[in-house]
């Protein structure tokens, strides 16, 4: 007898996935539900049972505290809602195939076409894609009722349509179904949403069915792909459908010369290995077994379902990603996944970002479920393996690391370099102990390794230290071309009462409080702050001392010199008041500058004091009488500019020899 095996037969990833929420649940001491039975497998059913998982129908059923698990077929978006209402937390498993339909009917919905799926209107994933749709959707299982909803005209040809089918749908009928609506609905948006390890599971237990006499499709009697498998190959050969190796028809099958095994996507490694033990024990029965590929394919099945050593290490590529896991196919039939927790040592990486379908992954076996088939895989703790070779080396010769700090922690933070978190103290992660630390979350630093301890798993580093080489490094070549009068693009990198200091690129500079503004200023932060970007030039430099003095007002800006070329002696000027004494008041002629109006020179009058006639803030027009550049004095008039009243004429007087009569 020879025994053919498929390679596709098994669970899928989504089925898998689903299985293994729960079973991370149940590890975490939680009470799991499940909207409707996980997975169509009696024996995986029992198992879950025993552990205390309760299959539930509605989110009224989940009991208070407990967790809900939606499974791979999915449910509508009234239910997801009536879930998040009722505050019921849950672990959404539905495949992300079966995502991507959803998300595809409701925007079509929303665009105002009708929607046509098909596949069985009764099955858990076809009630779900229709919950998506908001406008009108109808289902044919087949050619002939596709058919009757054309000629019923209850879409007609013009009308906008999406096309979408089950996952599990059967292939060769989803072709007719596509022939015709190709030919009626000339506009109609088709997606092809099979999965394709669906459609690969099918179009080998075909052909295999045409090599053999006799076909085992092992899996449970409710699932829908199972079936499909089952109605595919009973046209072909004699078709058995088992749901364990106790249902295997013995007699039946010790007849064929030749049998084939294929399996759904619900079905646990474990069961296939105890079918294939089963009909190795038969045809061991029969005689002297024949040295047969398929036979060889046995001894491959058998290899790839040996127990795997914890701590080997294996490679492996990614089929699936989602919020809480990567789903790994690592060349076994057990299925591989990596926990979101095992894939970085950094906490708040999203799986999505870290991977995509198809990257290929070394990675650390952590568990193995014989009885479920699958591994817990970590990338994690492989890139750790590997990285503490470098903090070692690192250490060693004091090169500088590459890594992002992760988390800001009492005492310091955290910075994971090549899968190795290190935790670097407070006191040196900046270059200053008043620098925060906080600024450098989620920021890339440079580190060295001061401290390893690999049997605590703890290596300590210091950012400081490389700050401090290179800002060396900076003054070095700083001082290597610096001289009085280059100028400088520099940041403010703090302010006393008496300057400015400005980091230049690795070393600082000060301002000081005369330098910083052609007026008299009381505190540097009148002119800059912390943090401004500022332009200065040096004014003076000790290279022994490690002093340099930076300019920062600049001469053209210097308002005398503004002054000798805007208002010359003898021009006319605004000025505003700005001050009194009693010998005169001061005005402002230009910011920076005062000039005095003596009491004299306020009125064509004489006055007893200024504010006689002038009060702070009144603007009035001058005439410049003096400058004295050397001792910075300026001489106004109000008077100057007065005209000089006329005196009044004088009576004539009568001529001396005339007399009066």
């Amino acid at each position: 007898m020879k025994i053919k095996v498929a390679e596709s037969a098994g669970f899928c990833f989504g089925v898998d996935r689903a299985v293994q929420t729960v079973c991370r649940l149940l590890d975490e001491g939680k009470q799991v539900c499940t909207l409707g039975p996980i997975i169509h497998n009696p024996q995986t059913l029992s198992r879950f049972e025993q552990r205390g998982v309760k299959i539930v129908n509605s989110p009224a059923e989940v009991p208070e505290g407990a967790t809900l698990v939606v499974r791979s077929h999915g449910v509508s978006e009234d239910t997801l809602d009536e879930i998040a209402e009722r505050g019921i937390e849950c672990c959404n498993a539905t495949c992300l195939f079966v995502q991507k339909i959803q998300n595809i009917v409701a925007h079509a919905s929303k665009d105002g076409k009708t929607v046509l799926v098909a596949g069985d209107a009764e099955h858990p994933e076809i009630k779900g894609i229709i919950g998506h749709c908001s406008g009108r959707c109808l289902v044919f299982k087949n050619a002939d009722e596709l058919r009757g909803i054309i000629d019923r005209e209850t879409v007609r040809p013009e009308e906008p349509v999406c096309v979408v089918s089950q996952t599990t749908f059967s292939v060769n009928e989803w072709e007719n179904c596509l022939e015709i609506i190709k030919r009626v609905y000339t506009n109609a948006a088709v997606f092809d949403t099979i999965c394709n390890a669906t459609a690969i599971r099918q179009s080998e237990a075909a052909e295999l069915s045409r090599q053999c006499d006799a076909m085992i499709i092992i899996g449970g009697k409710q699932s829908s792909n199972t079936a499909k498998l089952f109605e595919l190959c009973k046209k072909n050969c004699a078709a058995y459908l088992v749901e364990s190796a106790d249902e295997l028809p013995l007699s039946a099958l010790s007849r064929a010369g030749c049998i084939g095994i294929t399996a759904g996507a619900s079905t646990p490694a474990s069961i296939i290995k105890e079918v294939l033990d089963t009909m190795s024990e038969i045809n061991q029965g029969a005689g002297p077994k024949e040295n047969t590929t398929e036979g060889s394919f046995e001894e491959m099945l058998e290899e790839s379902l040996k127990s795997l050593n914890t701590d080997e290490k294996v490679h492996g590529v990614v089929v699936g990603v989602t919020p809480s896991e990567v789903l790994v196919d690592v060349g076994r039939k057990q299925a591989g996944y990596i926990p979101a927790s095992e894939l970085s040592a950094d906490p708040n990486v999203k799986p999505e970002d870290l991977v995509k379908i198809g990257d290929e992954l070394d990675l650390l076996i952590m568990r193995t479920n014989d009885q479920e088939g699958t591994i817990m895989l970590s990338k994690k703790r492989l890139d750790a393996t590997k990285g503490w070779e470098k903090i070692d080396a690192a250490e060693e010769d004091q090169s500088v690391l590459d890594g992002v700090v992760t988390e800001i922690i009492k005492g310091g933070l955290i910075a994971v370099t090549n899968g190795v978190r290190v935790f670097i103290p407070a006191s040196q992660a900046t270059a200053s102990r008043t620098d925060p630390i906080e600024a450098l979350l989620k920021k890339e630093v440079k580190f060295r390794i001061i401290e390893v301890n690999r049997s605590r798993k703890r290596a300590v580093g210091s950012i400081r230290s490389v700050l401090k080489d290179e800002r060396k490094a900076q003054a070095d070549k700083f001082w290597e071309t610096a001289e009085v009068g280059k100028v400088y693009t520099g940041v403010v990198k703090s302010l006393t009462s008496y300057g400015a200091f400005v980091d230049l690129g690795g070393i600082d500079g000060m301002i000081h409080i005369s330098e910083l503004s052609w007026s008299r200023i009381k505190h540097p932060s009148e002119v800059v702050n912390v943090g401004d970007k500022v332009t200065v030039y040096i004014k003076g430099l000790d290279q022994e001392k490690g002093k340099i003095s930076l300019g920062y007002k600049r001469p053209e800006d210097n308002p005398w010199e503004i002054l000798k070329k805007e208002y010359p002696v003898g021009s006319v000027a605004e000025v505003k008041v700005v001050g009194m004494t009693t010998f005169g008041a001061f005005a402002q002629v230009i910011p920076g500058i005062d000039g005095l109006i003596h009491i004299s020179q306020i009125a064509d009058h004489r006055i007893e004091k200024p504010q006689d006639v002038l009060k702070i803030n009144d603007m009035v027009k001058v005439k410049i009488t003096d400058i004295d550049f050397d001792k910075h004095r300026v001489s106004l008039s109000i008077r100057a500019l007065l005209e000089p009243e006329e005196e009044p004429e004088k009576p004539a007087e009568p001529a001396g020899d005339e007399t009066a009569e």
